[in-house]
């Protein structure tokens, strides 16, 4: 594919990789306002905004991914990245709508039938009518133990300072798991797991000023993401396989890696 302009528009919570130090997805969208993958970015290397303007040189992976929409860098460690410029919020997203609203699903199968072959695709832009509650489930406190014991080999090869090496700690794992309850134009019902960097930053910076205290952090994300982008915005999701369950063929192999959100335009009424 070679040299590459792409603007950010979604991150995802960072993972820890068998071949390398955590990880994250990272997507967006190309000047022709299609959807691309970029994967896998270190998370160390991660230098880059939501809605900024990069350009890198992208190849197709070697590894099974046969999603068509997924890249991977060149030069693993991004060295070749040039970061152009950011688009803002300004006239309630007008710029940022230009490509994020270019292809927007409304109906779930629609999606679905397109995510099958020959297609494959992997990435939307997805529009719920409803979303019917927001669901937070507890979850694994720790990462797999053989994730933090590989993370540990990584360091110990790769490190130029062996006599002096710290064992790492990895990133945090966030203890919960959360969910949109939602129903579409057709009136299928879903419920789709939350998988953005920003929810996952969001409880931890929630618990900070809660001192420690979950239960209170907790509903600050739920006040974030249905009181406010779910009751009072006009809420767009970004949705996205995992290779996984997409190779797989599971009934639904999407899940949510970022929210969009404008603020609803209110309709003025004219008598005449």
């Amino acid at each position: 594919m070679a040299i590459t302009k792409v603007l950010i528009s979604v991150t995802t919570y960072p993972l820890p990789s068998r071949s390398y130090d955590e990880l994250v997805c990272t997507g967006g969208f190309l000047e022709n306002g299609k959807w691309i993958r970029i994967y896998p970015v270190p998370f160390k290397f991660l230098s880059f905004k939501k809605y900024q303007w990069i350009e890198l040189d992208l190849k197709k992976p070697r590894t099974v991914d046969f999603r068509p929409e997924s890249h991977s860098p060149v030069y693993p460690d991004l060295s070749d990245m040039k970061i152009l410029g950011e688009i803002g919020t300004k006239y309630e997203w007008e710029e940022r709508k230009k490509y994020a609203l270019k292809e927007v699903f409304d109906k779930m199968d629609d999606l679905l039938a397109l995510s099958k072959d020959p297609t494959n695709k992997s990435l939307a832009t997805f529009k719920p009518t409803k979303i019917v509650d927001f669901i937070i489930e507890e979850d694994d406190r720790e990462w797999k133990r053989d994730w933090i014991e590989q993370l540990k080999q990584i360091d110990l090869f790769t490190s130029h300072d062996k006599e002096n090496l710290a064992p790492r700690i990895p990133i945090q794992k966030v203890p919960y798991k959360f969910k949109y309850h939602l129903v579409d134009a057709n009136g299928k019902v879903s419920k789709m797991m939350i998988e953005d960097w920003e929810i996952g930053a969001l409880y931890w910076n929630c618990l900070k000023r809660a001192e420690g205290n979950e239960t209170i952090a907790l509903e600050k994300v739920r006040q974030k993401y249905f009181d406010e982008l779910a009751k009072t915005k006009d809420l767009y999701l970004f949705l996205g396989t995992t290779a996984e369950w997409h190779r797989r063929r599971a009934n639904n192999p999407f899940v949510i890696i970022g929210v969009f959100y404008p603020s609803k335009i209110v309709q003025t009424r004219f008598e005449f």
